[in-house]
C-alpha cells in the first residue's frame, strides 16, 4: 500500500510504466493485470490514461507496449548517469590502466552508458558509449544477469565479446534501475590481480553513489 502522502493512482500508473519499458515485447491488459495483481478494470484505464499522455501505445490487437513519447521522459537520462559515475570511472580507468565502463541492461541487450579510457598507456582497448552486446554473453553479461537476479559477484571472461580482450566485471544489485554493471578491459596478457581489486572498489562506490 502506498504512504498516506501519495497517490495510488499515480503510483499504480508508474508500475505499468516500468513493466513495459523493463521488457522487449508488449503485454495485453491480461498480462498486465496478472502481474501487477491489479483489476483488467483499472489496468484499462490506467493504459488509457497513459495512451492519452503518449507514454504508451496500444496495438491493433490490443496488446500495450512503450512508446517513443516516453523517450522525453529519459532524454536527459544518460547524461546525468554518466555525471555520476565520471569520478569513479576515471580512478578505475587510471588505477587498472585499463578501458572502464559502466553497463545497464536494455531488452536484450547490455548497453554501455558510460566509459573511460585510461590516461597513461601506451595501448588500450577502445570500448564506444552506446554500444551494444548480448545478455549473458562474456563476463559483461553474466555481470547483468547476476544482477537481475539480486546477486553480486566478480566475473571475468576472455575473448568472449572481442577477440584479444580480457573483462573484468562487477555486478551491481540492488541499484534503482535496469540491471548495472561496472569493470575494465583490457588487451590479454595485460590484466593483473589489482585490477580485480579496483573494480570492487569502484563497484562500492558506484552503489553509494547511485542508491
Amino acid at each position: 500500500m502506498p504512504a498516506p502522502d501519495t497517490s495510488q493512482t499515480l503510483s499504480r500508473g508508474l508500475d505499468v510504466l516500468k513493466v513495459l519499458a523493463s521488457s522487449p515485447h508488449p503485454r495485453t491488459p491480461a498480462q498486465l493485470a496478472t502481474e501487477l495483481g491489479l483489476s483488467r478494470t483499472i489496468i484499462y484505464r490506467l493504459v488509457g490514461t497513459l495512451v492519452e499522455h503518449g507514454l504508451v501505445r496500444r496495438g491493433a490487437d490490443g496488446a500495450v507496449g512503450i512508446s517513443v513519447g516516453a523517450l522525453i521522459l529519459t532524454r536527459n537520462v544518460l547524461g546525468s548517469v554518466r555525471e555520476a559515475t565520471r569520478d569513479i570511472l576515471e580512478d578505475l580507468a587510471r588505477e587498472a590502466e585499463a578501458t572502464a565502463h559502466f553497463c545497464v541492461a536494455d531488452g536484450d541487450d547490455v548497453l554501455a552508458v558510460a566509459v573511460v579510457e585510461p590516461p597513461f598507456t601506451t595501448f588500450h582497448v577502445a570500448y564506444r558509449v552506446g554500444a551494444r552486446t548480448r545478455r549473458g554473453q562474456g563476463a559483461l553479461g553474466e555481470a547483468i544477469e547476476a544482477a537481475a537476479r539480486g546477486q553480486g559477484g566478480l566475473f571475468e571472461s576472455e575473448g568472449q565479446l572481442v577477440a584479444g580482450a580480457h573483462g573484468v566485471v562487477a555486478a551491481l544489485p540492488g541499484l534503482p534501475g535496469p540491471p548495472a554493471a561496472v569493470g575494465v578491459v583490457t588487451l590479454v596478457g595485460q590484466e593483473t590481480p589489482a585490477m580485480a581489486d579496483a573494480v570492487r572498489r569502484a563497484a562500492d562506490r558506484l552503489r553509494t553513489a547511485l542508491e
